[in-house]
């Protein structure tokens, strides 16, 4: 713990580094550092962030002018409001229509294009679409049995009737056991390095300019339903989000809605499975 540090404990180069950082933050205020104090500190992580610096040295700049502060000066509530920063999580890009579209015509083997073509269709996660059973899908109720996703929660995704059609004729040429894309070991499922491989490969065969990794779709998906109209109540449910107190309201949105509410991957013009 920083509380429990002396100069001396630190190695040199860390040291050093600390030196510098508070040299320079004196140096940006004109004014030497022990008559500068908290507003200070928090004016200068701003600054250091609209200069583009990056996460770990703003942080470093933080440890530093935390022990200058903390330690050296004994203001020991500085170790409490001097905080690190973390870089903002990053969505992945949607991609439009069309794009899908080109993304999923340029994967190669049925199974890895099937098996995309339903993480966008029912906005699965990888983890989900790879694990999913042939059991997993509900052709009466139209829904699709997710077991154990994320937090290890069963949940239902739609199943639009374009898909239905879509895995009927990909069970009747693939003939999946147990494992509705079963993989290259007896008796396992297909992996998720394996369909990310096949995601980067089909994004430079459609010259996508975007990065594409396999949640982009799941991202698209969400995308598209928000902007064709969809209840955001029912976007969250698809998904299988929990988010604290809205949980329970979205929890409690009933299957029918679910199995109604129409997919954006019936709207594509594309044959995932070319007629025989």
């Amino acid at each position: 713990m920083i509380e429990d540090m002396t100069i001396r404990n630190l190695s040199r180069s860390t040291q050093e580094s600390y030196i510098y950082a508070v040299a320079k933050f004196s140096r940006h205020f004109n004014c030497p550092p022990d008559r500068l104090g908290m507003e200070e500190v928090r004016a200068y992580q701003l600054h250091l962030i609209n200069k583009k610096y990056s996460w770990s040295h703003i942080n470093q700049v933080a440890c530093a002018l935390r022990f200058f502060y903390g330690i050296t000066l004994d203001q020991k509530e500085a170790l409490e409001r001097i905080v690190a920063g973390r870089e903002p999580e990053k969505l992945p890009p949607v991609l439009n229509r069309d794009e899908i579209a080109r993304f999923l015509a340029a994967v190669a083997g049925l199974r890895n294009r099937v098996a995309l073509a339903t993480a966008y269709a029912a906005g699965l996660r990888i983890g989900e679409v790879v694990r999913l059973k042939v059991s997993s899908i509900d052709s009466e109720r139209m829904l699709i049995h997710v077991e154990s996703g994320k937090g290890a929660k069963d949940r239902y995704a739609m199943l639009s009737p374009r898909l239905l059609k879509m895995l009927r004729a990909y069970w009747k040429r693939a003939r999946p056991h147990s494992w509705l894309f079963p993989g290259q070991e007896p008796g396992g499922h297909l992996s998720r390095g394996a369909l990310q491989s096949a995601c980067r490969a089909a994004r430079q065969r459609a010259r996508i300019g975007k990065r594409v990794t396999t949640h982009s779709l799941r991202h698209s998906f969400a995308t598209h339903l928000l902007e064709s109209g969809t209840d955001i109540r029912i976007i969250q449910v698809l998904l299988g989000h929990s988010h604290l107190e809205t949980t329970a309201r979205y929890a409690q949105v009933a299957t029918g809605l679910i199995a109604g509410t129409r997919s954006p991957f019936d709207q594509l013009s594309l044959e995932v499975i070319p007629p025989e």
